[in-house]
């Protein structure tokens, strides 16, 4: 069993006691159910570097990355340094992530917030608005399309936007449908969690220009950015970068900084 399968696995057990324990219509009533999201497209299309900055504690691959950090601080340092929108991982037996990750930076930042989180119920989708967050991620590699048409549709409705998260071109053909508004293509293959930006480049072309494109993972350069732009990249999840400074809002200050200079 790989690494993603024993997540998928772990991940539907929990939301099945999450559902025992916090019915739909706890999550319905929150005072943030009902507050107008924040569009990161909107965000995206008007702003140079694109930077979606990162909280995230550990990884499968990286063990601890930082786990002494606020995610109050880093979300304050984030929107001080003029990223476009932040993501949360929200996982936490693999990424030391919480739903309370969400909350806490929805309470101190306008920043359109990412719910990062292995997704595969419709009850997950309810739980990212009800703490805040603006958009999802759905990952087509352990999704078909019907259950990619079913959860991002709901998304929708709920006001939330949708990032669908590619790996090569198969999984690229098979979800494509109007009910997205993000298309990011994660440079980690998530069976071996090696990273090659070439994956971003070769899976440009196939993007249609309906949909914003989104490169992820391994991107630690401002060369990479300046790169992935002329395949037609607007976004940029940046993470690891950020977050194993003992500052990550200060670290996304100089990134942003030195993209600004090569502008």
């Amino acid at each position: 069993m790989t690494i993603l399968e024993k997540i998928i696995a772990n991940k539907k057990v929990e939301v099945n006691l999450r559902k025992k324990l916090f019915p739909l219509d706890f999550w319905e009533k929150s005072p943030l159910f009902e507050r107008d999201t924040y569009s990161i497209t909107s965000l995206l299309r008007s702003k140079r570097t694109g930077i979606i900055a990162e909280h995230k504690r550990r990884s499968p691959s990286k063990q601890n990355i930082n786990s002494s950090l606020s995610v109050i601080d880093v979300a304050k340092g984030y929107e001080a340094a003029g990223v476009s929108g932040m993501s949360i991982l929200t996982d936490g037996k693999y990424f030391g992530g919480s739903l309370e990750d969400l909350n806490l930076a929805r309470a101190v930042t306008q920043l359109p917030l990412l719910r990062k989180e292995f997704i595969v119920d419709e009850y997950q989708v309810l739980e990212a608005k009800a703490h805040g967050a603006d958009l999802i991620l759905l990952i087509a590699a352990v999704l078909s399309r019907k259950e990619i048409e079913s959860l991002s549709n709901f998304a929708q409705s709920l006001g939330l936007e949708v990032l669908l998260e590619v790996h090569n071109l198969e999984e690229i053909e098979k979800s494509i449908m109007p009910s997205l508004n993000l298309l990011g293509v994660n440079n980690r293959n998530l069976k071996t969690f090696e990273v090659n930006l070439d994956t971003s480049r070769e899976l440009a072309e196939k993007i249609p220009s309906d949909f914003i494109k989104v490169s992820e993972s391994g991107i630690s350069k401002t060369e990479s950015i300046k790169d992935l732009k002329k395949y037609g990249y607007q976004g940029f999840l940046v993470g690891e970068k950020f977050m194993k400074t003992d500052d990550p809002g200060q670290s996304a200050v100089e990134f942003i900084k030195t993209i600004n200079d090569e502008a």
